[in-house]
């Protein structure tokens, strides 16, 4: 049931988003900037058409790679390797919030379109960021405390009902006390491991939630562009962004373990995004206005949030978790190589700051 909330509050959430941006970018007011397009329509919209299939390929080879760690040894979660190709994706994760989202925000919510607005006297990109992180953080502590909740409560009544079954079986009445001794050490095991999968759950859905928001910004601005100067670069780059980005994501889909059901709709809807909002940057491009007062805020505000949520999942949820396991506090070349790690991928993905 909470996992139909959570993609249903998602579905809400993004399509919110789209139609409050097609409103605002189609009535804006704010004349800043050339309010006129030129370009080759024709021309673009066939490099828009590629962009499409170029980023929904991407994105669905990167986020199925690591579900296949169930055939593949290299590719387990448990691996070495991946250790290094997860802390690779976290850096990608994290160079998109600092370098790639959070400066179209601060562009956006600083815009001279905005000087005569509250919001141009605040520094509201930070502020949203900054509480944007603190709302990932309390999301993230108040979802595991009630998982954990629900999952233990229902092993400790399975439990229950296993020792009535064998003392009605062997006509035996034993005494217990918090559990049977012989099998004491198992258990804080047993609960260690299912509050490791409980967070791996909790961790996988909010980064896609952050992931999400930003896909659909981006795909709408390349769906919008009558550039092919433009959109030729931005492919590329959106390309190599969605198919690293995936790969962080479906490390995390792939350690929590989900139902085939469950995988299969979040893979869908983070290969599919990005190329949905291409689509409808397309469908409005003749009427596009970036500069829209309305359009400004929101596109600004929503690029903070994303930003707080994917750099607070990167360093906390992502490589706190990785770098501070004893696996690889005892591992020094795995220690090496996660760091060489981590660093190609965020400078692999500020680099392509250049053109996306």
């Amino acid at each position: 049931m909470i996992g139909l909330l959570y993609h249903g509050h998602k579905v809400i959430v993004l399509y919110s988003l789209i139609f409050i941006l097609i409103l605002d970018k189609v009535s804006g007011d704010c004349k800043c900037g050339n309010g006129t397009k030129q370009g080759n329509n024709s021309e673009a919209l066939k490099y828009k058409l590629s962009a499409i299939a170029a980023v929904l390929a991407a994105g669905g080879i990167g986020v199925s790679l690591p579900l296949l760690g169930k055939r593949y040894a290299a590719l387990n979660p448990e691996n070495d390797v991946f250790f290094m190709i997860k802390a690779f994706a976290a850096g990608v994760i994290l160079a998109t919030g600092f370098i790639h989202i959070l400066p179209d925000a601060f562009r956006s919510l600083t815009s001279p379109c905005l000087d005569e607005n509250p919001w141009g006297k605040f520094p509201f990109t930070g502020f949203v960021a900054m509480m944007a992180s603190i709302g990932t953080l309390m999301i993230d502590t108040v979802a595991t405390t009630f998982y954990k909740k629900v999952h233990f409560s229902k092993a400790k009544q399975v439990s229950v009902d296993e020792e009535a079954a064998e003392d009605d079986h062997t006509g035996h009445v034993h005494l217990h006390t918090h559990g049977h001794a012989h099998d004491g050490p198992a258990a804080p095991s047993h609960e260690t491991s299912l509050s490791d999968l409980v967070r791996q759950r909790i961790i996988s859905q909010v980064l896609e939630l952050g992931i999400l928001v930003h896909s659909v910004i981006i795909g709408i601005s390349l769906g919008a562009s009558v550039s092919p100067g433009t959109i030729k670069p931005l492919m590329a780059a959106l390309s190599f962004h969605q198919f690293f980005e995936g790969m962080g994501l479906g490390g995390c889909i792939s350690q929590a373990k989900f139902k085939s059901l469950t995988t299969m709709v979040m893979t869908l809807f983070f290969s599919l995004t990005t190329p949905m909002g291409i689509g409808i940057g397309i469908g409005i491009s003749r009427v596009y206005n970036d500069n829209s007062t309305k359009a400004l805020i929101i596109e600004g505000s929503f690029n903070s949030a994303s930003s707080g949520i994917l750099i607070y999942m990167a360093l906390v949820d992502l490589l706190a978790a990785d770098f501070l396991n004893p696996k690889m506090q005892n591992n020094a070349r795995l220690q090496l190589g996660a760091h060489l790690s981590l660093l190609l991928g965020a400078g692999c993905m500020s680099f392509l700051a250049k053109w996306a």
